[in-house]
């Protein structure tokens, strides 16, 4: 295998689920922001600057995980972790895709500038949490969730206190997938002493992914009925709240592969919230 099918690997290029649970919160924000009508060029920033940044993501979090991704069942046979690539490969391809990242967002003002690097430094530091943190995921949220501050600020050059309530959402959301995520990997992590939300709730894992759910819909139907959206909007969180308990029905017998079709199902948890936010603009 050539070494750009391996760097393809690298940064998930071939598992797009991870791009499209970062750019629905952005798109959901960059909407909000601009009253339903985003600037195309701003839109455009956002939606490569995201997938660039997800690819980079992935390529440190291999890095970090290097010694301990041979050890779990999904991830042993990973580019990095076979000794398919080298470590500083992978440093070198996160920076160059980190590079055109920021060169991206130039044209954009400087606040959303100074929000882009206080964005790298978390998810540069998020696979490092799992070493001390209990509920690692949390902090993904806030990785996963940049683009919503970051959004209004390239749109309205200030980031809104609903901004940040939103971004709280998103944690809450994350939280809730990445269990879902955790939840696979749990007896490995145990073995290795990785921490993780599945490891942390233990038996209340289910009660705890549903809990978040519950909360990241709620504070994202307060956050839109504040900006002015309605019944359109109100149709996407009832669609995805009926997907989060679908979601319920795939994690409360926890078995592995069924909580990872719960994971990947999330992207149309984000995306019916999405459809409801573009809809009430356009619509409502």
């Amino acid at each position: 295998m050539n070494k750009l099918a391996l760097y393809f690997r690298l940064v998930r290029a071939d598992k797009p689920i991870g791009i499209l649970l970062l750019l629905w919160p952005t798109l959901w924000a960059l909407w909000m922001a601009s009253g339903g009508v985003p600037d195309l060029q701003v839109l455009v920033i956002f939606v490569l600057g995201t997938a660039l940044m997800r690819s980079a993501g992935c390529a440190i979090n291999d890095y970090a995980d290097r010694d301990f991704d041979k050890h779990v069942k999904r991830t042993v046979d990973r580019p990095l972790t076979s000794g398919k690539i080298r470590g500083w490969e992978a440093v070198m391809v996160a920076a160059v895709l980190a590079l055109i990242s920021f060169l991206l967002i130039l044209p954009l003002n400087a606040l959303t500038k100074q929000l882009s690097v206080a964005a790298l430094v978390v998810a540069g530091t998020y696979p490092y949490f799992k070493r001390f943190f209990a509920i690692p995921q949390a902090y993904l949220g806030i990785a996963f969730g940049f683009g919503i501050p970051m959004g209004f600020a390239a749109v309205q050059n200030t980031v809104p206190a609903v901004a940040w309530w939103l971004l709280v959402a998103n944690v809450f959301w994350a939280v809730a997938y990445d269990t879902e995520y955790a939840m696979v990997d749990r007896d490995d992590d145990l073995k290795i002493g990785i921490r993780t939300s599945a490891i942390t709730f233990g038996r209340f894992d289910v009660a705890a992914v549903m809990l978040c759910y519950g909360a990241a819909l709620a504070i994202d139907l307060v956050c839109g009925w504040y900006l002015g959206l309605r019944w359109w909007f109100v149709g996407g969180v009832v669609v995805a709240a009926g997907i989060a308990l679908y979601h319920y029905t795939l994690i409360r017998g926890r078995e592995r592969m069924a909580c990872f079709k719960a994971f990947r199902h999330n992207n149309w948890l984000g995306a019916a919230l999405f459809a409801g936010v573009a809809l009430d603009y356009a619509i409502g």
